[in-house]
């Protein structure tokens, strides 16, 4: 099974409803925006594996808003939805970077196929750093599968903090990005799954939270980059 997310900008509010429905059916993780201006508007505020765009819109066309996600993430898979067959309109839409073109009306189970194909294409490498399960941060050790933190008190043990699973998720990618600057929008798209004032808020509440369990090691600090995003910085204890 799937959870692939995918965006779907379909002016037929019927019409969408039902590829939703079917979409939602095999697995996949849709959102439905019925003009051009609400789709740009989601995906500037969602993480997404998969953009379907009808060509005729409103307010936006579908070439006006694939390019605008293009010049926002050259990778995104997009395919274009239209009832014309114009030999133009198709050759425009691969200009773009289009990964398929669908004439309506359409068999729903060929859709299907072109979506599993173009997804299964898209997959990122994998990174080996996702492999990672335990993090050694300053004098704590933290074991992501059990979620638990764990601060090394020298003679007397160790003190451990179970945390949330967004804790974890949170801390994890300060661990993996330790020292270097970890984006606001990539923690919350990855985290949250968009980034919106509502999502940055409760990523704030998180990060005050971490900074308590880090607080029992003075070489440990989150500090907030300005306008950009958040950095886990622990300094190298020097042995003199």
């Amino acid at each position: 099974m799937t959870n692939n997310r995918i965006l779907l900008v379909e002016d037929d509010q019927n019409f969408g409803d039902v590829l939703r429905s079917y979409l939602e059916m095999h697995g996949y993780d849709v959102r439905l925006a019925t003009d051009g201006l609400q789709g740009a508007d989601m995906f500037k505020k969602g993480k997404y594996d998969l953009c379907i765009l009808d060509v005729m819109m409103p307010k936006k066309d579908g070439f006006t808003l694939g390019k605008e996600i293009r010049d926002k993430d050259a990778e995104m898979p997009i395919i274009f939805l239209t009832a014309k067959t114009m030999k133009e309109d198709v050759l425009r839409g691969f200009k773009i970077g289009a990964d398929d073109y669908i004439t309506k009306p359409f068999n729903s189970e060929e859709l299907l196929y072109r979506i599993q194909a173009i997804l299964k294409r898209s997959q990122p490498k994998p990174d080996a750093r996702d492999d990672i399960k335990e993090f050694h941060i300053g004098k704590y050790h933290f074991n992501y599968p059990l979620r638990i933190l764990s601060f090394n008190l020298g003679g007397s043990g160790e003190e451990k903090f179970k945390l949330s699973p967004k804790e974890a998720q949170l801390l994890r990618m300060f661990a993996i990005n330790m020292n270097d600057i970890l984006p606001r929008s990539t923690a919350l798209t990855e985290i949250w799954g968009q980034d919106d004032y509502f999502t940055a808020r409760s990523m704030d509440v998180f990060v005050t939270k971490l900074r308590k369990y880090l607080r029992l090691d003075d070489n440990i600090e989150i500090v907030n980059i300005h306008g950009n995003g958040f950095q886990l910085l622990v300094k190298v204890q020097e042995n003199i």
